[in-house]
């Protein structure tokens, strides 16, 4: 009998360290980072709901966006996302803006002991579903290629995406953006399988925007490159997260008379079924 309870306790404790070995591959626990590009991609038939809620100043500028975002696991390697973003800003009326849709696939991954690393691409299009009222009152394009690399103490995620702005009705074309993200984080303490998790992260993300033109003339105050450096922190408890940071101005060397960068603030709720 007592040789019987030893070897369940050996195999108990198998299965436990098996589990903490292959955390990193679960797919219901990989996340990315606050503010940059991750390579994740949900289970097949797996659903996310995200609850996002981001806040930015510039200056006399205040703006708070809501964003309800749904996604669904076709494949473990193709998910697909709808975003729909409530728009508030200071003087300017509430509102729904522009709805959007993405797909990202995951064309690259590699397992090892306690290790993970994948690659993504991304594309993401936005509707013109607002117009000027509380969009952009343009129909915008965003693709991207994304790596991540996880294990049980470090994470690493690195990307470069590219945003082509399409043009108003009034004939103005928006600058394109080029966005590069480079994040490290880091697990201080390596907690047992669906134990609460914490992740405490650093980003630096880049932007450079081109200069917006009408009637073939380029505007004096647009267009410029933004440098951010972004603390951030992500808990996990099984299927639900929540992510946090702020984006500070690093550098920037806008044109013109553009109001410098304040601050950005994001927070993030989600949940995988």
């Amino acid at each position: 009998m007592e040789r019987v309870v030893q070897r369940k306790r050996q195999w108990k404790r198998r299965w436990c360290w098996a589990g903490v070995l292959l955390w990193p591959g679960l797919p219901a626990l990989a996340h990315d980072p606050v503010f940059g590009l991750g390579p994740h991609t949900l289970f097949k038939g797996a659903v996310e709901v995200h609850v996002g809620v981001d806040r930015s100043a510039a200056g006399a500028r205040d703006q708070r966006v809501a964003t309800l975002e749904l996604a669904y696991g076709v494949t473990a390697n193709w998910t697909l996302r709808a975003e729909l973003p409530y728009l508030a800003r200071d003087g300017a009326g509430d509102g729904l803006s522009d709805f959007a849709l993405a797909t990202k696939y995951r064309f690259w991954r590699r397992d090892g002991l306690g290790v993970q690393e994948s690659a993504s691409v991304l594309l993401r299009l936005k509707t013109d579903s607002a117009g000027r009222a509380q969009g952009t009152d343009t129909t915008d394009v965003l693709g991207g290629i994304a790596y991540g690399y996880e294990s049980r103490k470090w994470y690493r995620w690195a990307a470069l995406r590219y945003l082509s702005r399409g043009e108003t009705g009034a004939g103005l074309e928006r600058g394109d953006r080029l966005l590069a993200d480079l994040v490290l984080g880091i697990r201080f303490r390596q907690t047992a399988y669906l134990e609460p998790d914490w992740v405490w992260m650093v980003e630096l993300n880049g932007e450079r925007t081109g200069r917006d033109e009408l009637d073939g003339r380029r505007l004096p105050d647009s267009g410029g490159t933004r440098w951010f450096v972004s603390p951030g922190l992500m808990w996990t408890w099984r299927n639900f997260a929540v992510k946090t940071g702020m984006q500070i101005p690093l550098a920037e060397d806008l044109d013109g008379t553009q109001p410098e960068t304040d601050y950005r603030a994001r927070l993030e709720l989600e949940w995988h079924f």
